[in-house]
């Protein structure tokens, strides 16, 4: 039986009433958030019995999920990330490249021109000239470098049989988020309000663009149970501002910004909190 068939998630409760898994060396823990659901966190190699596993041991912040069975599913989709790993031939070798983000300590080859650098600071995938121009002219960027936070996503969509399920999935929805014209065009197909963080943001713009969008806000150190808000037309952080004040338990600044509605927000020009 090989190593990736022998990687199974095992779930407890731990002693605390926490719901915890393990995969192999990893162990993971369902978190309640103050924000509702669970924050999901991890570490390595946790030498103490499972059920006296607590929140201090854990040092790595991951996702957020909604309820228990969502972080069961998503430790499952983990352990079939990493048997499917364990199948790719992902070859570890020494470039010491210069890179956008530094010289390479560590890299990877995933496959011929397609190489996977990391540095100090950051790190993501170098094409080589001939590789690169097989890429999507939508997703292409001319100089082969594809970072590590979304860029790498165009890179696992050109050539998915290099990448597990889980990091396929992982880019479309990097894709979908960030480069919607080109997701779009690509995958013929049109994304709708809610499948799209970036296109949702160009529509709150223009919807809102004749409105006063909240910049920047802070407690009222002046007018108690108030925050301060500072607003620009469409949310233009170059356009003129104005202060408003608002009860601080209306105040949400929601994912694309708060919107002041001038017949109930107060226009406000007294002593300000931004400045000491």
């Amino acid at each position: 039986m090989s190593d990736s068939d022998r990687l199974v998630a095992s779930f407890h409760r731990t002693r605390d009433g926490f719901l915890a898994a393990r995969v192999g060396e990893r162990a993971f823990l369902a978190l309640p958030s103050k924000a509702g659901g669970f924050s999901v966190v991890s570490a390595h190699l946790i030498e103490k019995p499972r059920d006296e596993w607590r929140p201090p041991d854990f040092y790595i912040v991951g996702r957020r999920l909604i309820d228990e069975f969502a972080f069961r599913r998503y430790v499952e989709e983990l352990t079939d990330h990493e048997r499917e790993l364990a199948m790719l031939d992902r070859r570890e070798i020494r470039t010491q490249a210069a890179t956008p983000w530094g010289t390479a300590q560590i890299s990877w080859r995933y496959d011929n021109g397609v190489v996977c650098h990391s540095t100090a600071a950051h790190g993501g995938f170098q094409l080589y000239d001939e590789r690169n121009m097989l890429m999507h002219p939508a997703y292409r960027n001319a100089d082969g470098w594809y970072e590590e936070d979304s860029d790498w996503a165009k890179v696992a969509a050109t050539w998915p049989h290099l990448f597990t399920d889980h990091e396929r999935k992982c880019a479309d929805e990097t894709l979908r988020h960030c480069e919607p014209d080109a997701y779009e065009l690509i995958n013929g197909v049109v994304l709708h309000p809610g499948e799209s963080h970036a296109k949702d943001a160009r529509q709150f713009r223009i919807d809102h663009a004749s409105d006063w969008v909240v910049v920047s806000a802070m407690v009222s150190q002046h007018r108690p149970g108030f925050v301060e808000c500072v607003a620009t037309l469409g949310g233009d952080r170059h356009g003129r501002e104005r202060r408003f004040l608002m009860p601080s338990d209306e105040y949400d600044p929601g994912r694309h910004g708060f919107v002041i509605d001038e017949g109930r927000h107060e226009p406000y020009d007294g002593p300000s909190s931004f400045t000491k």
